[in-house]
């Protein structure tokens, strides 16, 4: 933990500000929070972001002990359970991270999710579809529709693995393909008339897009690790991330990438880095003289996050927050905010570098 003083201040900063949004927000969940005043823009639900905001409350209570903030994060990931049995592939985001640190209680929630996105893997199409849950066509396959769907089907024995496996590369051979030239096409739609097309909504170059599909195969990586035939095909998915990192510049591009990787006078996005940041700390568990690489890029993003985009206690915006993610850079939608899901990761991976949490798990 040498030289790693910053990681811990920085900790401590934006898990103390958890305690602000939990007051401002009440029992809705945050998703933006405006970089000015702080002020959140919340949901009832949670919507595909709840388990963040879950998570966050459960890293606060690993940080203090506190058996008032382990009960205010049991709560929170209780009220989770909706989502187990709803038909979108984002309940791999909502109900992992928002159970993946979790006691005896958030196990049994994440069994019963595992069970369910299990029963809705479509063998034709090869994949969970992205589902209805939150409108639009049913049978898509998004980047933002891989994480945490990985690991929580593989939960669920071996024929979660095999599922698990399928779902990850039918999305890298759809999302990967052409990516030799060009970045990767992060949004599908399956027709009976024409099968798979590249839909234009998420354009290719949506760096967190990118940042989402690294982090699917680095944990993929880790599931395969030692290295066997099957399910997960341990040699492509060492060439999806060599890929993946050179596309998306992950070990040489910006701290901070644009949103969009094509409009680089655009909004930044702190959450791709963070994301793409606990990826490479993943990736860095594994054996071979990439680890090292990996783990210094890694810190070297976290650090520039709490130096330049996390805002401190006595500034002019409210501490804890981290700023200048972007929600939806087409649409104008909260370009330049606090994004839940942004302050969940900057977190993971500052309590990852501290050896409070091991990646492996989560």
């Amino acid at each position: 933990m040498t030289g790693l003083g910053w990681a811990e201040a920085a900790w401590g900063v934006v898990l103390r500000g958890v305690g602000e949004t939990a007051r401002q927000v009440g029992d809705r969940f945050p998703l933006y929070a405006d970089p000015v005043d702080g002020r959140w823009t919340t949901t009832g639900r949670g919507s595909w972001t709840g388990g963040f905001w879950a998570g966050l409350l459960r890293l606060r209570a690993l940080r203090t002990g506190e058996p008032a903030d382990r009960a205010a994060a049991a709560a929170r990931t209780a009220r989770l359970a909706p989502w187990a049995e709803a038909d979108t592939a984002t309940r791999g985001l909502i109900l992992w991270y928002g159970t993946a640190l979790g006691g005896a209680e958030a196990g049994l929630l994440r069994e019963r999710a595992a069970r369910s996105a299990l029963a809705a893997y479509d063998p034709v199409l090869g994949l969970v579809p992205w589902g209805a849950a939150l409108g639009g066509p049913r049978a898509r396959a998004r980047a933002d529709g891989v994480p945490g769907l990985v690991p929580l089907l593989a939960s669920s024995g071996p024929e979660g693995e095999a599922a698990a496996a399928g779902h990850l590369h039918r999305h890298l051979d759809l999302c990967l393909d052409g990516a030799a030239a060009e970045r990767p096409s992060p949004s599908w739609e399956f027709t009976d008339d024409s099968g798979w097309r590249a839909c234009p909504d998420p354009e290719p170059g949506w760096t967190r897009g990118e940042a989402w599909l690294l982090l699917a195969v680095a944990d993929a990586l880790l599931r395969a690790q030692p290295a066997r035939d099957t399910p997960w095909r341990p040699e492509r998915l060492r060439e999806a991330a060599e890929l993946l990192l050179d596309k998306g510049e992950f070990l040489y591009g910006p701290l901070v990438p644009s949103a969009r990787a094509h409009h680089p006078n655009g909004p930044l996005d702190t959450s791709a880095a963070a994301i793409g940041a606990v990826a490479l700390l993943k990736l860095a568990h594994l054996p071979g003289p990439e680890a090292a690489a990996h783990r210094t890029r890694a810190e070297s993003v976290l650090r520039h996050l709490t130096w330049r985009h996390l805002a401190r206690p006595g500034g002019t915006h409210p501490a804890g927050l981290l700023r200048d993610g972007c929600y939806d850079a087409a649409s104008g939608t909260a370009v330049r905010h606090a994004l839940v899901w942004g302050d969940f990761f900057l977190a993971l991976g500052l309590g990852a570098l501290l050896d409070r949490v091991d990646l492996r798990q989560v």
